[in-house]
């Protein structure tokens, strides 16, 4: 994945691990708000959150990584993204452990993620940067918020 040029990146605490997501796809980042959960809803986003007045899904990150999912305390904030499912634009909130800054990534020091070795699904992530003696994951939002399950099957569509 290596690129030229730098990254806008909102840098989010995830289990201990770095992640950077794309600064120009974030609206706002919010302190824990009340969340609504749905049932029989994938865990990935089993829940609504309302965001000045719109009905939101929010997803947890930590479900696709395969990561622990601690109870939410003081650092816990959600980050509410402009994304696009299925083609179509979108909003959405993710948890995050804890958000850091905003901060330049230099996409020349971003690689592939390597297809062995790693404990997460290698579609799931569009690079590995550096940032001092941190490594700092680029997670693939639109293939993480794509059309299909958790699992990687397709999901059921059912008409409302």
């Amino acid at each position: 994945m290596k690129t030229n040029g730098t990254m806008k990146a909102l840098s989010i605490g995830l289990q201990g691990e770095i992640f950077a997501i794309d600064a120009q796809s974030v609206r706002e980042i919010l302190d824990l708000v009340p969340i609504t959960e749905v049932p029989n809803a994938q865990p990935f986003a089993s829940g609504l959150i309302n965001v000045r007045g719109r009905v939101v899904p929010l997803a947890d990150l930590r479900v696709m990584f395969g990561m622990e999912r601690p109870e939410p305390d003081h650092d816990t904030r959600i980050v509410v993204l402009e994304i696009a499912i299925g083609g179509e634009p979108a909003i959405a909130g993710i948890l995050a452990d804890k958000v850091y800054d905003v901060a330049d990534l230099e996409l020349a020091s971003v690689e592939e993620a390597p297809k062995i070795g790693m404990r997460w699904r290698a579609d799931y992530v569009r690079g590995i940067g550096k940032r001092g003696d941190d490594f700092i994951i680029i997670p693939n939002m639109d293939r993480i918020f794509s059309t299909e399950g958790v699992d990687g099957r397709p999901e059921e569509r059912h008409a409302a």
